[in-house]
């Protein structure tokens, strides 16, 4: 009797372990699932808010290239927002022609421009200086400073000048004297791509345009009514075919995606392809 009773207390025992195992495996089960759901639906939203952006690209570049003035988007910065499906997505174009070329612009310029971002006065003339160095031909530094091999080897940068153009923006962060946060303020107003002297003040930003010596306010102010200034009043598109575009896309959720590309209009050699990519940036985040 004693042994009977002491078995079904064995068999008692074994069966609660089992069901608390059971109820242990169901758990983590239930606990995966939650997580991969909860990760498909951040991949998922992450994949639409990206091609929302990608959609606002495809839609600026029919945009800016229409040949009427009315409905042309202008590639001087200004947002443009836009509806695609159930994302909010608001595009900037920006012509490359509107910005500093590093192979083309004088010391004058760029130190102006420098000046422009926050640089100190000596600063940006130095600067300046060792961007032309960088990029021409001779060993010779230029009247106001710059940077030829002898000041890359003190500074113990066996690298020394290029004596080349520069292939990328990204380059001129081997320039001396070009810190990582003067780039930061800088990068986006530079560009390889014009192969202009001066840049188009009609679709510049206010710091080219204070590297120009103009005034940017009125002509920022004629922006936000729609004309640029020197066309008669007419929203006029178009610029010189390269352009670059940020588009931003925002899902109801909250799920947001960024798209910064460079591209150039024409055929990509791709099927369909109205533009070829110089540059392509894309990110998504959860919220």
């Amino acid at each position: 009797m004693v042994a009977s009773v002491r078995q079904r207390g064995v068999a008692l025992i074994l069966v609660m372990w089992l069901v608390a195992l059971l109820i242990a495996l169901v758990g983590a089960f239930a606990m995966t699932a939650r997580i991969e759901y909860m990760q498909g639906r951040v991949l998922s939203g992450s994949v639409v808010a990206g091609q929302a952006a990608r959609a606002g690209l495809e839609y600026a570049m029919t945009r800016v290239v229409l040949p009427e003035t009315e409905g042309a988007w202008l590639p001087d910065g200004r947002a443009y927002p836009w509806t695609f499906g159930a994302a909010r997505v608001e595009v900037r174009l920006v012509d490359e022609s509107a910005k500093v070329d590093l192979n083309n612009a004088d010391v004058n310029l760029i130190s102006g421009l420098l000046r422009a971002v926050g640089a100190e006065p000596d600063a940006a003339t130095g600067v300046a200086a060792a961007i032309v160095d960088w990029r021409d031909p001779d060993s010779l530094t230029q009247p106001s400073g710059g940077a030829e091999d002898p000041q890359y080897a003190a500074a113990e940068r066996p690298y020394g000048a290029k004596d080349a153009p520069f292939e990328t923006v990204a380059e001129v962060e081997q320039v001396l004297g070009m810190t990582p946060a003067l780039y930061a303020l800088v990068a986006e107003h530079l560009t390889v791509h014009s192969g202009r002297p001066q840049p188009d003040q009609r679709f510049a930003s206010a710091a080219v345009l204070q590297a120009l010596g103009i005034d940017p306010q009125p002509i920022l102010a004629e922006r936000e009514r729609g004309s640029v200034p020197g066309s008669g009043g007419a929203i006029v598109g178009g610029g010189s075919g390269t352009y670059s575009i940020d588009s931003r896309a925002r899902l109801p959720d909250g799920r947001r995606a960024v798209l910064r590309a460079l591209v150039r209009t024409g055929a990509s050699g791709l099927p369909g392809g109205a533009y070829t990519p110089l540059r392509w940036e894309e990110g998504a985040t959860p919220r």
